[in-house]
């Protein structure tokens, strides 16, 4: 199958991130189906997951967000550490981009340096934004840190049928017509019809070139 041979390449990927930066090294986890597949790949390798899991609450996310995260901690045994932003939603003035700054970008950035990693597993692909279309599966960004990317090659209903295939708990929101799941603020259910990101607010998927350049995954 198509995908057996994707998640060999992504185990080489997540192998070979171990080998370079172990035990500087962790897994951005949204709560979310993509970063899902990354722990799920993690934990059948390895049996457990050998390392931090990082997971940015916003202060902002829905309520079933919170739910599951507390339930796969629970069930999974995760190590979890918390990004949380200096500010509160209600005193970020401005542009979407300052939003998603304050929110998402500066505590995941200042997470990682006081944990000391060197590297961090995320869950994007290739398909799923314009502006992630062109990223590599090691990335080195300005403060030193390295990005790896395991499932860039897969699609939207790859990681699905590996999710379903394993067992894996997900978010209960997928169930409610969300594909992409974000801030209560910024996201909204779509048909399957769309594309993925459609749920996701716009303003922000314009601007997505210079967030990533700050540090956006």
């Amino acid at each position: 199958m198509v995908l057996d041979k994707k998640i060999i390449k992504s185990r080489e990927v997540i192998r070979e991130a171990f080998a370079r930066w172990e035990p500087n090294i962790g897994i951005a986890f949204s709560g979310g189906k993509d970063s899902l597949a990354i722990l799920g790949l993690v934990r059948e390798m390895y049996g457990c997951i050998p390392c931090t899991a990082m997971f940015n609450d916003t202060t902002q996310l829905f309520p079933e967000t919170y739910s599951y995260v507390d339930e796969l901690v629970e069930q999974w045994g995760l190590e979890l550490v918390l990004a949380t932003p200096i500010f509160c939603y209600e005193d970020v003035e401005g542009e979407r981009e300052n939003c998603c700054w304050a929110l998402k970008i500066e505590p995941s950035e200042w997470t990682m340096e006081t944990e000391e990693w060197k590297a961090c597993l995320v869950g994007i692909r290739w398909d799923e934004h314009p502006e992630r279309s062109q990223e590599e599966y090691f990335s080195e960004r300005e403060n030193g840190i390295w990005r790896v990317h395991p499932i860039l090659h897969w699609t939207e209903k790859e990681v699905w049928a590996y999710i379903k295939e394993q067992g894996f708990p997900y978010n209960p929101l997928y169930d409610k017509g969300y594909r992409s799941i974000g801030c209560t603020p910024c996201t909204i259910p779509i048909s399957e019809d769309e594309a993925e990101r459609a749920g996701r607010s716009q303003d922000k998927e314009e601007i997505m070139s210079r967030l990533r350049g700050w540090g956006y995954w």
